[in-house]
């Protein structure tokens, strides 16, 4: 399969995968407007997890934010580096798994 057959797919993928990063910082701030909270914090604090839970490996941006940045540029960074750890690790195995 060359290339040339697959690029309107990929160009459709990607520009897919800019306009949600894009839009990421909307998300972020409609999920405050509603008050929305992950659904395992949930689980945890009607549970009382919550209250024994200790962080053994802090994530890469905790809460979707970047120390020193508003919350929508945080959010922003966030989704651009997610995105682009996911497509370098997805790329990466698929190229080791073709034959």
């Amino acid at each position: 399969m060359s290339v040339q057959s697959t690029e309107p797919w990929i160009k459709g993928a990607l520009l897919g995968i800019l306009v949600l990063v894009v839009l990421a910082p909307l998300f972020g701030w409609a999920s405050g407007a509603v008050g929305y909270a992950e659904p395992l914090e949930n689980a945890a604090e009607a549970t009382g997890g919550a209250e024994a839970a200790t962080t053994t490996l802090p994530g890469l941006f905790p809460d979707y934010s970047v120390p020193g940045l508003s919350t929508s540029v945080g959010t922003l960074v966030s989704a651009i580096v997610g995105t682009g750890l996911t497509l370098l690790i997805a790329v990466g195995t698929g190229r080791l798994l073709e034959p």
